[in-house]
């Protein structure tokens, strides 16, 4: 595991970007390094699709100076791809903050990354081979390959394709397997219009329905476990944003210290499927899946300034109320100046 610079995202990073993805209006958000921190250096808006407008990344970066860019996927896709341009002039530094950038921003919106090390690594041609080289079969090793010969051996029989239809729309997260009472649960969540709260349990590596309830941000440190863990995702209308919306917020209720270390890493090694999992059931719902996690082991801190902080919905209402200021900050950048002769 690579060490962590030290050198942390700045708020008007965390801003700026939480408005880009508001605004899906912008293809860029070029970061650099500054006084020992990460902030926002240009943006550039959306002109084509993604492959066409690598070509601006040419003007964009220079030869010798290392960035991060933040890069929007063409429509319906919601995500970002983080692309870490690097010269060998600075690859340490560079490469050991990327984590502390994922981590602030929100790892769950970037679904792919992309490492560069000279201009030429960015463009169409480069992108369309990164993306067949991800879309080719992983290797399997030999335990590998003999559970995937069982799986597809499983699958083949009528018995197993009736039980296991639904819950392979999801698939699974570290062997967690969905129940159709957590599917039906959750997509009726995203459905709904009033606020409420599905609490989940592990249970023999398969997730099991605890409670559906109506709750309230007042009552919602109530509607949780306070002595086991669980994943919960709580909606709630809220006006935090412009215009208001009904969001969906995920909550990883963590372990108790005194619980057994593999049942503690059984919920921690399941919470990112289990988010991606669900992103896929609410992807057609009306409600908006808030990209952040919040992880908490204490129900009762989980009010509104606590979810308004660890959903970075703080820094939406500030950025919405200068928008004229957002708005000059995401003109296209000028080229870099020509050399004289």
């Amino acid at each position: 595991m690579s060490a962590t610079s030290g050198i942390g995202v700045s708020q008007e990073l965390i801003s700026q970007f939480s408005s880009a993805v508001e605004s899906k209006s912008v293809r860029f958000l070029k970061v650099s390094i500054q006084d020992e921190s990460l902030v926002p250096d240009q943006s550039v808006p959306i002109e084509g699709s993604l492959q066409e407008d690598l070509s601006m990344l040419q003007d964009l970066l220079l030869d010798n100076v290392p960035a991060y860019i933040l890069a929007k996927l063409d429509e319906p896709s919601p995500e970002w791809l983080a692309i870490y341009y690097v010269p060998d002039s600075a690859k340490m530094l560079y490469a050991s903050t990327r984590a502390s950038l994922l981590k602030s921003l929100g790892s769950t919106v970037f679904t792919d990354s992309l490492f560069a090390t000279s201009k030429s690594d960015l463009t169409h041609e480069a992108y369309l081979s990164h993306l067949k080289h991800m879309a080719a079969p992983k290797p399997l090793s030999a335990r590998e390959q003999e559970m995937a010969d069982i799986r597809a051996a499983e699958r083949s029989t009528p018995t197993y394709e009736g039980s296991r239809a639904r819950t392979s729309i999801v698939g699974t997260g570290v062997g967690l397997d969905w129940t159709p009472e957590v599917e039906s649960a959750v997509e009726d969540l995203g459905k709904g219009e009033e606020d409420a709260i599905v609490v989940i349990t592990v249970d023999s590596e398969t997730l099991t329905l605890s409670s559906t309830s109506s709750a309230t941000i007042e009552s919602l440190k109530s509607s949780l476990p306070s002595s086991e863990p669980c994943y919960a995702f709580f909606a709630w209308s809220h006006n935090h944003t412009d215009p208001p919306r009904r969001e969906i917020s995920a909550i990883h209720l963590l372990m108790p210290s005194t619980s057994p270390v593999k049942h503690r890493m059984v919920y921690s090694s399941g919470c990112s499927g289990v988010f991606q999992a669900a992103k896929t059931l609410l992807s057609s719902s009306s409600s908006h899946l808030n990209a952040r996690k919040i992880e908490t082991s204490d129900p009762a801190e989980l009010d509104e300034a606590y979810l308004k902080s660890e959903l970075a919905l703080d820094t939406m209402e500030s950025t919405a109320t200068s928008a004229g200021d957002a708005a000059r900050s995401f003109a296209r950048p000028r080229g870099p100046a020509r050399k004289r002769p």
